[in-house]
């Protein structure tokens, strides 16, 4: 197996900061500039790239990283820096939440889908972790069959005893009430390809808002704002590579670049 030569890693360096300077630029412009809340967080999504371009980034001030497999988290956490936050973006599977919970700079969960999930992640988290975990949950906005996620909330649900049976609502009553070291911290959403209404809205985009602004008001009015969301407010997690422009626009807090930051990627 040949290793890379200094010249190939300098390279390689200075191309993925080319990339990751326009990306942010173009994340800046593009979150609304009126509002209270008009910050963004960029996760970017490194699977089956090697520490060596995630310590450029992170050289570079990006803290945020995304990893879709469990191994392939561990792995990297135990050799890069303690100071990057790690979001788990891939399927959750519950006999894995130990695994995960164990390292140490673990942020943020964005595809819980289930109860038990929960219970096994904080459960599983030490008791010596001085802030509780970041939960979003996985909404399925297009309905597909190839996509994890619960069923999104809507306008058309004719009362607040609807949205309190939906499994989105159960699920986010069970982290606050019975998952003290987790944290709600919004909503996640993979989207399809092309869900455009028409002009710049998308429709996977404002399924997830009306979800967002259905669940928020059912939590606010049972537990108050303290033990879910910043400030009262869930964040939305939704925009990849090639949508996370009209995702921004569209109001998102968080959004998940992989390719336009580090290329294309190698199979697994």
């Amino acid at each position: 197996m040949s290793t890379a030569t200094n010249d190939e890693l300098a390279a390689r360096k200075e191309e993925i900061l080319e990339s990751l300077a326009e990306i942010r630029s173009r994340v800046e412009h593009a979150v609304p500039s009126s509002g209270a809340f008009h910050t963004a967080t960029l996760v970017a999504v490194s699977k089956y790239k090697p520490a060596s371009d995630i310590q450029a980034c992170f050289e570079d001030g990006q803290l945020d990283f995304g990893e879709n497999y469990v191994q392939e988290l561990e792995d990297k956490a135990k050799v890069l820096p303690a100071e990057i936050r790690w979001h788990f973006i891939g399927t959750l599977q519950s006999n894995k939440a130990k695994v995960l919970a164990a390292i140490p700079n673990l942020y943020s969960i964005q595809t819980l889908t289930s109860t038990k999930a929960a219970t096994a992640l904080n459960k599983s988290l030490p008791t010596e972790r001085t802030s509780p975990l970041n939960i979003l949950i996985q909404i399925n906005t297009s309905g597909e069959d190839s996509k994890s996620g619960l069923s999104p909330l809507h306008s058309g649900f004719d009362s607040s005893a609807e949205v309190a049976k939906a499994d989105v609502t159960q699920l986010a009553r069970h982290i606050i009430t019975e998952c003290p070291r987790l944290r709600l911290q919004g909503l996640m959403t993979i989207g399809a390809l092309e869900q455009s209404l028409g002009g710049d809205e998308n429709a996977d985009f404002e399924r997830l808002k009306e979800t967002r602004d259905a669940l928020a008001k059912a939590l606010m009015g049972e537990f108050g704002a303290e033990k879910w969301g910043e400030e009262g407010r869930l964040l939305l997690s939704m925009g990849m590579s090639s949508d996370f422009e009209a995702a921004l626009k569209a109001g998102s807090d968080i959004v998940r670049v992989g390719t336009g930051i580090f290329g294309a990627r190698a199979k697994k």
